[in-house]
């Protein structure tokens, strides 16, 4: 595609995107199927365009005043992805001067909230965790994920795996923490390996991984995952099952559990039962309750640890909606509590960083449910054996109580874990 054609089709997605109508994901998803004929390297410089314009809105919304055209053409040149020279030849003289002005500016000139790129609502409860830690994660905050795989540990072998993927021209490590995952560099076609094709492997953060590992569901016992969405933490524990008892899937979405369907065809699993219920009060959980051994508990939440795949949430999101899910969360960790066998295992998780989605629910539940006892989660991945298991905890008991993942410290996304048996 000619230069100024891809700059203006950059241009056309940003404005989409910023409509925040729709994920960005969804955006970007949509305007390829709109424009089939877009080749993979096209494709990779619209999408990183786009996601790089949401990491940096502050800044670029600060700078795009000072040049001229339309406020997303000059969106899409601060944040384009690929060379200089390429972007350079479909500018005019006046926008190469321009760009070169942005380009100059040191970035410890700039104002804090151009550098971190945060809404302020989110700045505070972050400094107040990290402190001197605040900076290196909005550092880390500016880059893309790496791409996680897990192995089927059903299936396949994580080392075989392993060199089947360098055959394929597929470089990848395996993950610190999780015995199931590979970490590999870039964005290849997956979907045309047989290892991907045969179910060997799928696409999950390492954090992800820890959750299901963190359950620690057991041979021929009945496990809840209570918000499968598409299922991948539900794939990740029928395998740890060793494909026996059996493994409800729930959740609100009968559309996000339809994406499940082809990735348990995939799995080899036979344990697992997907079910759409209605609420978390639904007579399907009622009719279950005091019969499971583990229950899983992904809860719907702001999404905030997953910044650097979903940049547009810092902007989607508002104290507003995070009490809103507060509520939600409550709710669904106390209907979840009541499937529980005496000696069932608990564990509620999210994907967020913020305190009272995460450390404030999980005490309030304690403080509650005099049943139900707090497990320590490092004491649980060390006997997991999980090397170096207490640099992802923290809170009470010697921070040892709650799995805490953090992107700039463990290469995960962000995650937080609590974990309770039924007494």
């Amino acid at each position: 595609m000619h230069p100024k054609a891809l700059l203006d089709a950059c241009a056309e997605l940003v404005a989409l995107t910023l409509r925040f109508e729709h994920p960005a994901d969804s955006v970007v998803s949509r305007y390829f199927r709109d424009h089939r004929a877009l080749g993979p390297r096209e494709r990779a410089t619209l999408a990183e365009t786009v996601y790089t314009v949401l990491r940096k809105k502050l800044l670029f919304d600060h700078l795009a005043p000072s040049g001229s055209g339309p406020k997303e053409r000059r969106l899409a040149i601060l944040g384009f992805h690929g060379p200089r020279d390429f972007l350079k030849s479909a500018l005019t003289d006046q926008e190469r001067n321009w760009l070169d002005q942005c380009d100059s500016i040191n970035p410890a000139d700039l104002m804090e909230r151009h550098r971190h790129n945060l809404p302020e609502w989110l700045v505070q409860p972050l400094k107040d965790q990290l402190g001197d830690g605040f900076w290196p994660l909005v550092e880390t905050l500016g880059h893309s994920a790496p791409l996680d795989l897990r192995v089927n540990a059903l299936t396949a072998k994580r080392a075989e795996v392993q060199k089947e993927l360098k055959q394929a021209g597929i470089a990848s490590v395996p993950t610190p923490y999780s015995p199931w995952g590979l970490r590999i560099e870039g964005k290849p076609a997956l979907a045309r390996l047989d290892a991907f094709t045969r179910g060997a492997i799928e696409v999950q953060d390492e954090g992800s991984q820890l959750l299901a590992l963190l359950l620690d569901a057991k041979r021929g016992e009945m496990v809840v995952d209570f918000c499968a969405g598409a299922g991948g933490k539900t794939l990740a524990v029928g395998a740890a099952m060793r494909n026996t008892g059996r493994l409800y899937a729930f959740d609100t979405s009968a559309h996000r559990l339809d994406a499940l369907k082809p990735r348990l065809a995939r799995s080899g699993l036979s344990n697992v039962h997907p079910a759409a219920i209605a609420h978390e009060r639904d007579e399907r959980i009622k009719r279950l309750a005091g019969k499971i051994d583990r229950v899983l508990v992904d809860a719907p939440c702001s999404g905030l640890g997953t910044l650097r795949r979903n940049p547009d949430l810092k902007w989607r999101q508002s104290p507003k909606s995070v009490e809103e899910l507060v509520a939600k969360q409550t709710s669904i960790l106390q209907s979840a509590a009541r499937l529980l066998k005496p000696g069932g295992r608990l564990l509620y998780a999210t994907c967020s960083v913020l305190p009272q989605e995460n450390e404030a629910i999980a005490q309030a539940f304690t403080a509650a449910h005099p049943d139900f006892t707090a497990v320590m989660a490092g004491d649980t991945l060390a006997q997991l054996k999980v090397e170096n298991a207490g640099n992802l905890c923290r809170g009470g008991a010697e921070d040892n109580q709650f799995l805490r993942l953090w992107p700039h410290l463990h290469a995960t996304d962000g995650f937080f874990a609590a974990i309770w048996t039924r007494n």
